[in-house]
């Protein structure tokens, strides 16, 4: 059997993958969808959440109906100079990766069914709203995004050119995973207190708690290039909850780790795993 298809209408995108939000496509069911979302995520969020997230929230607007990108982008783009765009669900690595160097980040258009309340395979339009967006009013997190999106562009360029370096784009998604997706951090407003800053998990109704309160999974502090690389050689699960999370100490802590070239760390995981084999 093959692969399940992405989900979105991919006929209304356009050269860059990217599509307008078809605002008018809304109907009462999918602002009642999200509006019973919002409600019930930003009630978990207190003493869970990083204190820089939960301070950015409202810049999102009203919870009762579904955000205009358009609006949001009027209160980003002079915050950071980031701004929105639509796209009709997951798009490729290099047309993703673009997007975000030239500080656009991607929002799924459409939003789950009632059936996938409490879980969805897919990112939608509330995880990626909910879950990404409030920090990209964060200058030195938003920074980092652009960094990551430059990064990633440089990683396929390497695995794909003349002497190509295998697995540097898996190797940088392993850390997009264990930080934006699923990063765990102490939050100095909170007097060092691990809190969460992951999209997944802050846009999770049960990993947000297990993250931060459950004895069960490991938590591994992300300081040094020993820690960056551990990271990177990390595989992870998609279908449950994480035994593995990395921790930062700050937001800086991110954007300094990744600003050195990562061929060197390419190399040193590739030699690692081939004496391993």
């Amino acid at each position: 059997m093959g692969a399940t298809p992405p989900r979105g209408d991919y006929s209304r995108a356009g050269s860059d993958h990217t599509c307008a939000q078809d605002y008018a496509a809304y109907t009462e069911a999918h602002h009642g969808t999200y509006r019973r979302l919002y409600a019930r995520q930003s009630a978990l969020l207190p003493g869970l959440a990083c204190s820089a997230f939960i301070d950015a929230l409202p810049h999102l607007g009203a919870s009762d109906t579904i955000p205009r990108f358009e609006d949001i982008n009027a209160r980003l783009f002079p915050a950071t100079g980031w701004q929105l765009v639509g796209v009709p669900g997951l798009i490729p690595e290099v047309p993703f990766f673009s997007l975000l160097a030239a500080r656009k980040f991607p929002v799924t258009d459409w939003i789950r069914t009632p059936d996938e309340f409490d879980y969805i395979v897919e990112p939608d339009l509330f995880h990626d709203l909910f879950g990404h967006v409030p920090l990209l009013f964060e200058p030195r997190y938003a920074d980092h995004i652009q960094a990551y999106g430059e990064g990633a562009l440089k990683a396929h360029a390497l695995e794909h050119g003349p002497h190509p370096v295998p697995g540097a784009v898996e190797m940088l998604s392993r850390l997009y995973w264990y930080t934006i997706e699923f990063g765990l951090m102490r939050d100095e407003r909170s007097g060092g207190q691990m809190r969460a800053y992951g999209a997944g998990l802050l846009s999770s109704p049960g990993e947000l708690a297990y993250c931060v309160q459950s004895d069960e999974p490991q938590r591994t502090p992300l300081r040094d290039t020993a820690d960056l690389l551990r990271c990177m050689a990390s595989s992870y699960k998609i279908d449950s909850y994480q035994q593995q999370y990395f921790v930062i100490d700050r937001f800086d802590t991110l954007r300094a780790l990744t600003e050195p070239d990562f061929k060197p760390l390419y190399q040193t995981l590739n030699t690692g795993h081939s004496q391993a084999g």
